[in-house]
């Protein structure tokens, strides 16, 4: 395992952590059994495998997510180097809803401190002032550790920093191949400023695995319902695929592992791709062995540069990330 540099923190983050959306999550029809059994087996085996760095949120699976995970980190045995990051849903951001919220994740989490809490989402309604007040009382009495975002514009993370009086550590925002946006100011403003970007649905839910097209589309509620998926877009991402294939057979890698190579090739970056089983989690992790080359990364993002979905599903997607649904 590899591990981030250019930000100061007070455990090291592997450039792979693991998003738990799915635990606990109808949505992804893993089931139960999943979430008693595989669920807990996943965050062993990436203890083992050096991975540090664990998202979830307090509305997955409406706390039962949060439950899940902090049962599975117990099991693994607290040697201090896991990164416990969480999400507050900002319903009501403002600061007593905030310190509530975060008293209440830190008991369904089972821990005594917070190492990354993160404001879910932008309000549009409520300013940060309140939210960054609540916040920075939950750092003077010890429950939270560091401040992050997510789904911030560069902007208004910055707002949140002023508001805060402090560093707001990361913006948890998508980054992949297929939505390389975070590079044009996010990632410049966190390499400059010792921040960190957290790449959620690294693999753009699945499409850059190569496994679904046109004739073959994704099973999933979640997926069904992301536009990325549509008929069109399929077979958009064609190119991007085909470039994804023939970089991954010089590295005797899959294509989903250098989509995650590329994400994590960026400074001050974590991907945080979930897992469904063993065998995914350790693909997942064994990308950050890989070392493109530039030629390799040039050829990968000029076919991401020219992936244009189809325009019905670009106002689809704007549509279906301001109602919420959010994760990798």
């Amino acid at each position: 395992m590899r591990y981030v540099d250019g930000v100061t923190t007070k455990k090291k983050i592997s450039v792979i952590g693991l998003g738990t959306w799915q635990f606990g999550s109808q949505e992804w029809g893993y089931g139960a059994a999943y979430a008693a059994s595989e669920a807990p087996a996943i965050v062993r085996r990436a203890r083992e495998l050096g991975v540090t760095f664990f998202d979830t949120a307090e509305v997955y699976a409406f706390g039962r997510g949060e439950r899940i995970l902090g049962g599975a980190l117990r099991e693994t045995g607290a040697d201090g180097t896991a990164i416990v990051a969480t999400k507050l849903f900002p319903v009501l951001p403002v600061a007593p809803v905030v310190e509530q919220r975060a008293v209440a994740s830190a008991n369904r989490l089972g821990i005594r401190q917070i190492d990354l809490y993160q404001v879910h989402q932008p309000n549009p309604l409520v300013s940060d002032s309140s939210t960054m007040r609540g916040m920075a009382a939950l750092q003077r009495v010890g429950l939270v550790d560091a401040i992050g975002v997510s789904n911030y514009s560069l902007q208004r993370w910055q707002a949140a920093e002023e508001a805060l009086g402090a560093p707001v550590l990361s913006n948890q925002v998508r980054f992949s191949l297929l939505r390389p946006q975070a590079e044009r100011d996010l990632l410049p403003y966190a390499v400059k400023n010792d921040r960190l970007i957290i790449a959620y649905s690294p693999l753009a839910q699945g499409l850059l695995s190569g496994r679904y097209t046109r004739e073959h589309p994704p099973p999933s509620r979640v997926r069904a319902m992301n536009p990325l998926f549509l008929p069109e877009n399929l077979d958009a991402a064609r190119p991007v695929l085909n470039v994804l294939r023939d970089v991954a057979a010089a590295h005797d890698a899959s294509p989903a592992q250098v989509a995650l190579a590329w994400v994590i090739r960026h400074p001050n970056v974590v991907a945080i791709p979930g897992a469904s089983s063993l065998a995914q989690l350790e693909s997942n992790v064994a990308a950050a062995d890989i070392a493109l080359t530039e030629e390799e990364a040039h050829a990968l993002t000029t076919a991401a540069d020219a992936f244009e979905p189809a325009r019905g599903a670009r106002s689809a997607v704007t549509a279906l990330l301001r109602g919420g649904l959010r994760r990798s």
